[in-house]
């Protein structure tokens, strides 16, 4: 593992690992316990993530992006017994559990100097609890997916399979570890013996001196890296990367046209495009032979695993009829934390099989899409109100939430729109209370408020807002307002 000038081999991460599972033990914790993992991209928080599954506890990563009450959300939602932080974080993770009564603050700095133990127990099978990994839904906080130790070996095994990692893999890590895909990079890697370069980048360029200077061969990204590279990056077309043999996408459609600027840029770099959700991690995969047949296909099942369409009313689709998009295998996840309800909305008896056919769990992901007659798949759109930017889902009633609570505005109504870097951009429209509402002052108190993904890039104001039949605000009709009109 590298990461900038520091490099770690896998003896010193085992040191590394046993040292922090014994704090851990040391500290209490038991088995099935949440630990929630704050720190920033780095050697410390992977260590963290292998230490928690090792002292046989459950490991919630938390995006180091979060602000305040998201932190404090996520903590206490999940019930965490541990929040594993570091010294310069310290005060502000102290601040953001204010009375939070479960909660004990870990140190990497106290927890590298630990003796290791070798007692440490293994009794941990597939199906227990070993991740929480906290995704916006459509209302309300965010909420946690709960994975299974089975589910994660699942993911690498099954990414690695047709992407044909080996040990000599050298993989660019830069996706959050909060992030499903992030995290499968990290443990697929680890699972193969390869070598993992983490790199927290501001400019498009420093990715390209990374993917040069390691000579990497995998770069995973979500849509706005993708666009950062064929448009903010003038080193990538001065650039020979003769080593990066492929790069895939999750986090949602990359624009044909940017994918065409890639393939150009890196013409000896295979793209792989998939699809994926937390609930179910990857569905979709679409070979790079098919690029040029199906430029806007998000292909066909990935490994393991059986994609379908579900009508409106009930029925398994037909090629060309659209529906919800539909996932079966051992990926799907074991639920909501403490959600019981959104659970059964999502995750339920597969509709085609019965408990004679072995009847099983799918899940539902809420996004409407069309099977080809080859097999094929195309999104057509999600179908509630999420907002996905830069590979994150946003939930339009948190940021509401927090531009409200600046006593300006009678209403607000986050939307998300169309932009070529992010894939969506959040907009926010409301209706103020006075004359002169200071919008930038606005949006920087917001930005105190929420990760910078989630702040608005534009606050428009309005006498009112679009509503349905139902007195509800119409959504749609401000999306296709402002899509209409630029």
């Amino acid at each position: 593992m590298v990461c900038g000038d520091r490099r770690m081999d896998y003896r010193a991460m085992q040191a590394g690992v046993d040292a922090y599972a014994t704090a851990l033990k040391d500290a209490g914790l038991e088995r099935g316990e949440r630990v929630a993992i704050f720190l920033p991209r780095g050697m410390e928080e992977c260590l963290a993530i292998f230490a928690v599954s090792r002292a046989m506890g459950v490991f919630v990563p938390i995006n180091a992006l979060l602000r305040g009450q998201q932190i404090g959300h996520i903590v206490n939602d999940c019930e965490a017994r541990i929040v594993i932080t570091n010294r310069q974080l310290e005060a502000m993770v102290t601040e953001c559990l204010g009375d939070l009564p479960s909660a004990r603050i870990l140190l990497v700095e106290e927890m590298e100097d630990t003796p290791s133990s070798a007692a440490l127990p293994d009794t941990n099978i597939g199906e227990d609890l070993a991740a929480i990994l906290y995704t916006s839904g459509s209302t309300g906080r965010p909420k946690g997916v709960m994975l299974s130790h089975r589910n994660l070996l699942a993911g690498a095994r099954i990414v690695r399979t047709y992407l044909g990692i080996t040990a000599e893999e050298r993989i660019l890590s830069v996706l959050p570890l909060s992030f499903d895909y992030g995290l499968n990079q990290l443990l697929t890697s680890v699972e193969q013996g390869a070598l993992t370069v983490i790199l927290t980048f501001r400019f498009g360029d420093d990715i390209v001196r990374a993917l040069r200077d390691h000579q990497i061969t995998a770069l995973a990204g979500v849509p706005t890296i993708w666009a950062i590279l064929t448009k903010a990056s003038p080193l990538l077309a001065k650039t020979e990367l003769p080593f990066l043999r492929y790069i895939t996408n999750s986090g949602g459609a990359v624009p044909s046209q940017t994918v065409t600027n890639l393939r150009r840029l890196l013409p000896r770099t295979r793209v792989f495009l998939m699809y994926g959700l937390t609930e179910a991690f990857r569905s979709t995969f679409l070979p790079p032979e098919e690029l040029d047949r199906r430029p806007t296909s998000i292909g066909k099942a990935i490994p393991e695993c059986e994609i379908f369409i579900v009508t409106e009313d009930g029925r398994r689709a037909k090629p060309g009829e659209s529906g919800i998009l539909v996932h079966r295998g051992p990926t799907v996840s074991l639920g909501y934390w403490n959600r019981p309800e959104e659970t059964a909305r999502v995750l339920k008896q597969n509709p085609f099989r019965t408990k004679d056919q072995g009847g099983d769990i799918v899940c539902y992901s809420g996004d409407l899409a069309v099977e080809d007659e080859d097999g094929f798949f195309s999104f057509i759109g999600r179908n509630d109100a999420m907002i996905k930017s830069s590979g994150y889902r946003i939930s339009p009633s948190e940021v509401e939430e927090a531009i409200m609570a600046t006593g300006l505005f009678r209403q607000v109504a986050v939307i998300g729109l169309p932009d070529e870097f992010a894939g969506q951009k959040v907009h926010a429209v409301a209706i103020p209370l006075g004359p002169d509402v200071p919008q930038e002052k606005v949006l920087q108190t917001v930005a105190c408020a929420l990760a910078s993904y989630m702040v608005p890039r534009d606050l428009e104001l309005v006498e009112a807002l679009p509503v349905t039949p139902n007195g509800k605000v119409d959504y749609q009709q401000l999306v296709r307002d402002r899509t209409l009109h630029g």
